[in-house]
């Protein structure tokens, strides 16, 4: 295709829409690859794609590999859910919650999201499903965010204590985060220091990408 030789060269935009949820949503040939991009920032393949694998690869792929049931918080073009299916070959049940359904229609158009078997997609607002589910996950991904912005209930004590009591034991949580200020340096060693430590660990990997900091926490006890 003569478009992604291109882009090697220079970023080629094939669709943009005007979506209520995420404002803009653009898809460009950017390096030989289809990526998702909001007005400001990535939103999957690309740089986001490396700073989740980053992640995944340090909860490690053996352990991912015998997990029965991940949870994914934001899916937007799925570019986490391909590293675990194509990359990782894991097999087991992934439930992706968007809350954009502009952002799916697009994942299925261009990144074939809806070909892949063991996605469930559910179309909710993150923060409803948490308090509704009834299922616990080998892994939750939080990876939510309305362009550069992040909400702030993902970072309320009564979300974050939800969201570990849904991890079965020795699961584990990815959060990744946006860091633009001190102010966001602060809000997220405050969230680290209000994880329980009798119950789980928590750590902030070193970063990869300059705005992007990844919280992990596992279910020790």
């Amino acid at each position: 295709m003569i478009q992604k030789i291109f882009s090697y060269l220079i970023p080629i935009k094939i669709f943009k829409k005007k979506s209520a949820r995420s404002k803009t949503i653009e898809v460009t040939w950017a390096n030989g690859e289809l990526v998702l991009d909001s007005e400001n920032t990535n939103y999957s393949y690309g740089s986001l794609q490396r700073i989740l694998r980053y992640g995944l690869r340090n909860i490690g792929y053996k352990n991912i590999l015998e997990m029965d049931h991940i949870l994914l918080l934001g899916v937007a073009g799925g570019s986490v859910i391909k590293t675990l299916v194509d990359e990782i070959e894991y097999k087991g049940k992934i439930t992706g919650v968007e809350i954009d359904p502009d952002m799916i229609q697009i994942a299925n158009q261009y990144f074939n999201l809806d070909k892949i078997k063991q996605l469930e997609i559910i179309i909710d607002d993150a923060f409803e499903f948490v308090l509704k589910t009834k299922d616990q996950y080998n892994l939750i991904i939080i990876d939510v965010f309305e362009d550069i912005k992040m909400p702030n209930f993902l970072f309320e004590f009564f979300f974050s204590e939800r969201v570990c009591s849904l991890l079965k034991n020795r699961g584990f949580i990815l959060f990744n985060t946006m860091i633009l200020d001190e102010a966001h340096n602060i809000r997220n060693k405050k969230y680290i220091s209000e994880i329980d430590s009798k119950l789980f660990t928590s750590k902030m990997l070193p970063r990869i990408e300059v705005h992007n900091e990844l919280i992990i926490i596992e279910k020790v006890a």
